[in-house]
C-alpha cells in the first residue's frame, strides 16, 4: 500500500512536471510570436491605429486592420514597401471635384488639401489676374466646384487715354462692371456692351457731352432813300441816321472726348431791332422861264412880214431850224408866204417838241419803274441752313436751278414786283426771310452763294 501510495504520487510529480512543461512551452512560443511582430503606425480618416503584425507589407497590413483603399487614394508609404519598426502609414483618401476652367467642364478625383494644392497637382498656371474660385487657400471637399477662367489682355482707349487691361469678362458689360467704368447718359462703348470680347481687343469709350452755345450776331442797319420834292433834284439829306441790331443764335453742340463733333441752330432771338438810315433824295426840277421873243413870235396878232419872219426866226432857233432857214432864206416873199413859212416853222418847231417830248416819254417810262436805290445784298441757295427748297410764292427751287428769284421785304419791294439788280439782271421778288428786312435783299444763286458775302448793290423796281 504504501508502494502504491508512493508510486501514485511520483506518477503525478510527472505528470505536473510535464504539463508544467508544456504551459511554459506555449508561453515560450507565444512570447516569441509576440516579439516576432512589427509595431507600426496608422494614420486613416483622421483616425490614429496602432498595430502591431506579422504582415509583410503595407498593403498586407491594411487588409489586416480591415481599412479599404479606393484607386484614387493615396498611400504613404507604398502598399509594395515591407514593413519595419515603428513605420508611419498614412493613408489620404481622395474626394470629387468638379472643374469649370474657361467654360470647360470636368471631374477630376484628388487628395490635396487645398484649392491651390489641386491646380499645382494638375499642373494649371495660375496669374494674379486669373478668375479663381473658391480662392486657393481654401480647403476642398467632396464635390466641390471649381472655377477658373485664364485673364487675357486688351487695350482700353477712355477720357484720352490709353491703358491695357488684364480681365476674364466675356461681354463688354461685364469688362465695364468689372473694371468699375460708368457710362454717361450721352456715353457710348465700341463695341457695344452686349457684344464678346477676346484677347487683343480694343474697347474704346467716348464721353458724350450736350452743350448749347449762344452766339451774339449784329444785325446792319439798312439805307433807306425817299424821294423829297421839296429838295432839288441832285441833293441829299440824312433825316434819320442808322443803328444796328442784335441777333442771338442759339446752338446745341455736341462734345466728343471734349471735342466738337457738330452744331445746330435750334433757335433765333432778335434782341434788338435795326434802325434804318433814312436819306432823303431831292427831285424839285428847276424853274425855266421862256424868252420874249419866242412868246411874240407865237402871237397871232403879228401881221406884217417882218414880224412873220422874225417868228420864223424864233421858232427855227427853237427847233432843229433847218426849215426855218429855208423859209428866211426867200426875202421876197410875200406875207402869206412868210405866214405860211412861219407856220411851218412853227409846225417844225412843234415836230421838234415832240421829238423832246419822245425822249421825255422814255424818260417818264424810266422814272415810272422807280429810282435806283441802295441795298444790302447776301446769297443763299436751296440747300441753306434753315431753308426748304421752297420759296414763299410756292417756287421749288430744287427743280428750278436756273429761277432768277430775290428775297425781298415786302414792305419795301411787293412780292411778285420784278426788279433790276445793276450789275446782276433782272429778278423776280419772290421769296422772304427771317433775317431780310428793310432794305435788305438775299439773292437765290444756286452756285457761289457762299462766296458772295455780303455787298452794297444798287436796285430798282420795274414794276
Amino acid at each position: 500500500m504504501k508502494r502504491f501510495l508512493a508510486g501514485l504520487m511520483h506518477g503525478k510529480r510527472l505528470a505536473i512536471s510535464g504539463v508544467g512543461l508544456a504551459i511554459v512551452a506555449v508561453a515560450a512560443v507565444f512570447a516569441f510570436y509576440e516579439i516576432t511582430k512589427t509595431s507600426v503606425t496608422i494614420f486613416a480618416a483622421d483616425d490614429e491605429v496602432l498595430a502591431s503584425t506579422h504582415a509583410v507589407t503595407v498593403e498586407e497590413v491594411l487588409e489586416e486592420q480591415g481599412i479599404e483603399l479606393g484607386i484614387h487614394d493615396h498611400i504613404e508609404p507604398a502598399p509594395e514597401t515591407e514593413l519595419k519598426e515603428e513605420l508611419d502609414i498614412v493613408v489620404t483618401e481622395a474626394i470629387e471635384i468638379q472643374i469649370l476652367q474657361d467654360g470647360e467642364f470636368e471631374i477630376v478625383w484628388t487628395t490635396s488639401a487645398t484649392v491651390e494644392e489641386l491646380f499645382d497637382e494638375l499642373g494649371f498656371d495660375i496669374s494674379e489676374h486669373d478668375l479663381v474660385h473658391p480662392s486657393p487657400n481654401r480647403e476642398l471637399s467632396a464635390e466641390m466646384l471649381v472655377v477658373h477662367n485664364k485673364a487675357f489682355g486688351l487695350t482700353v482707349y477712355r477720357d484720352g487715354e490709353e491703358e491695357t487691361a488684364w480681365t476674364t469678362s466675356t461681354t463688354v458689360a461685364d469688362f465695364l462692371n468689372q473694371e468699375d467704368i460708368t457710362l454717361g447718359k450721352l456715353d457710348r462703348v465700341e463695341p457695344e456692351t452686349h457684344e464678346y470680347i477676346s484677347e487683343s481687343q480694343e474697347i474704346t469709350v467716348v464721353r458724350v457731352e450736350k452743350v448749347t452755345d449762344v452766339v451774339e450776331e449784329t444785325v446792319d442797319f439798312a439805307t433807306v432813300k425817299r424821294n423829297d420834292s421839296s429838295l432839288e433834284e441832285g441833293k441829299e439829306e440824312i433825316v434819320q441816321g442808322g443803328s444796328d441790331g442784335t441777333l442771338e443764335k442759339h446752338f446745341e453742340i455736341i462734345m466728343e472726348d471734349g471735342e466738337e463733333v457738330s452744331r445746330e441752330l435750334i433757335k433765333e432771338e432778335l434782341v434788338e431791332e435795326s434802325e434804318d438810315r433814312i436819306v432823303a433824295v431831292g427831285t424839285k426840277e428847276p424853274v425855266t422861264i421862256a424868252s420874249r421873243s419866242a412868246s411874240s413870235g407865237s402871237s397871232p396878232s403879228s401881221g406884217s412880214s417882218g414880224s412873220s419872219e422874225s417868228s420864223g426866226s424864233s421858232d427855227a432857233s427853237s427847233s432843229s431850224g433847218g426849215s426855218s432857214g429855208s423859209s428866211s432864206s426867200g426875202g421876197g416873199t410875200s406875207s402869206s408866204e412868210s405866214s405860211s413859212s412861219g407856220s411851218s416853222a412853227s409846225s417844225s418847231g412843234s415836230s421838234g417838241s415832240g421829238s423832246s417830248g419822245g425822249s421825255g416819254s422814255s424818260g417818264s417810262s424810266e422814272s415810272s419803274a422807280g429810282s435806283w436805290q441802295t441795298f444790302e445784298a447776301t446769297a443763299y441757295n436751296a440747300n441753306c441752313t434753315g431753308c426748304s427748297g421752297i420759296t414763299a410764292t410756292g417756287i421749288d427751287l430744287h427743280q428750278n436751278p436756273d429761277a432768277k428769284v430775290v428775297a425781298v421785304d415786302p414792305s419795301i419791294i411787293p412780292l411778285g414786283s420784278k426788279v433790276e439788280i445793276r450789275g446782276h439782271g433782272t429778278f423776280l421778288a419772290g421769296d422772304t426771310g427771317g433775317a431780310i428786312q428793310g432794305r435788305k435783299i438775299d439773292i437765290f444763286m444756286p452756285d457761289g452763294a457762299s462766296s458772295f458775302g455780303s455787298q452794297t448793290v444798287e436796285v430798282r423796281i420795274l414794276n
